[in-house]
């Protein structure tokens, strides 16, 4: 990480870069699919590259930015997928004082950061169940026709988010999307968490709310996903737990997802248990997720995964990982695979 200072000795200011490289080769077979022999990227974390900084303003206050862009070293293309934004990981500036942080752009959602925190996969989507089961619904796995997922995104754009200073380990964040054109005005996403971390143990609350008044298009480009025919809203309640035993590091979360259709409402809940064990200098992970809907097609899904991420350095690790996906209705799917992660 490179960190440059300049300005006088009253307005000290910073500018950092920084990101991760992550790839990984193996195999992919979706639910009802044929087997994929890949070279990936963003095996246990999305790549990618920022750089952030802030100036102090003196009395307390800094202004602050960041810049965060996703790429794919495996064909050298920016973003997640093709199309995707640019700075689609974070794009904001914001005001620190002693009372909060106030920020302005496109900012990482109260969701995922919960969704992370409290799986032992973190942000690996191919191998965490819960990241599945969040994010991954019927435009990844359109024959599971009622699991939409979480809609708009790991980060939302157009957005204003505070987040309070800490409380002996307690801290809160609020955000809202606005729909950001005319006419738009019913459509909105908000957002609130609690987060509280003391030692060994942390637990968060979670509840994100999307209103699309009848039109699925996330505010910018119209859905050509397999999304829920008519969904007008979306209401999700995120709850996570975890505790740390030194031994073993134990985590759990339920998550409740309502969504609102013009055909009929219907409900989606989902639970995750998981565990870390620290094995060899590396880590042992283990995680579980089950979700089932009420939309009157009695469909269920059972994800595990199980892996082992070894430290070379403090900036690098490999890794190897497996995880079983089934759907109701559908033949099995299964990831495995090994790989590098190298941070900067």
């Amino acid at each position: 990480m490179t960190a440059l200072m300049a300005g006088p000795a009253h307005a000290q200011s910073s500018v950092q870069l920084y990101g991760q490289v992550d790839e990984w080769v193996g195999a992919q077979t979706f639910p009802g699919n044929k087997r994929a022999w890949v070279v990936a990227g963003g095996g246990m974390s999305t790549s990618y590259w920022g750089m952030k900084g802030s100036e102090d303003l003196g009395g307390g206050l800094k202004t602050i930015f960041a810049l965060e862009a996703f790429f794919r070293a495996q064909n050298g293309q920016a973003g997640r997928f093709q199309g995707d934004t640019f700075f689609a990981r974070n794009a904001y500036v914001g005001i620190l004082s002693r009372y909060g942080t106030l920020t302005a752009g496109r900012m990482t959602s109260n969701l995922f950061v919960s969704t992370i925190l409290f799986n032992p996969f973190v942000d690996s989507y191919p191998f965490s169940p819960m990241i599945y089961h969040t994010y991954l619904g019927t435009s990844t796995f359109p024959a599971y026709r009622t699991d939409q997922g979480a809609v708009g995104d790991s980060g939302w754009s157009n957005a204003i988010a505070y987040a309070s200073p800490s409380f002996s380990g307690l801290t809160g964040s609020i955000m809202y999307s606005l729909g950001n054109q005319a006419g738009a005005a019913g459509r909105h996403k908000d957002s609130a968490q609690v987060l509280y971390v003391n030692g060994a143990f942390a637990a968060t609350a979670v509840y994100q709310y999307v209103n699309y008044k009848n039109v699925a298009d996330d505010f910018s480009t119209p859905a050509a996903a397999n999304v829920v025919a008519g969904l007008r809203s979306q209401s999700i309640g995120q709850l996570g737990v975890r505790y740390d035993f030194k031994i073993i590091k134990l985590y759990g979360q339920y998550m409740y997802t309502g969504n609102s259709v013009t055909t009929g409402d219907y409900h989606v809940n989902t639970g995750q248990a998981g565990f870390t064990i620290p094995l060899a200098g590396g880590n042992v992970m283990a995680s579980y997720a089950y979700s089932k809907d009420s939309g009157g097609f009695d469909q269920n899904r059972k994800t595990w995964a199980l892996g082992y991420d070894y430290p070379l350095s403090r900036r690098t690790d490999v890794y190897a990982a497996y995880l079983n996906d089934k759907i109701s209705g559908e033949s099995h799917g299964d990831t495995f695979g090994v790989g590098i992660r190298a941070k900067f």
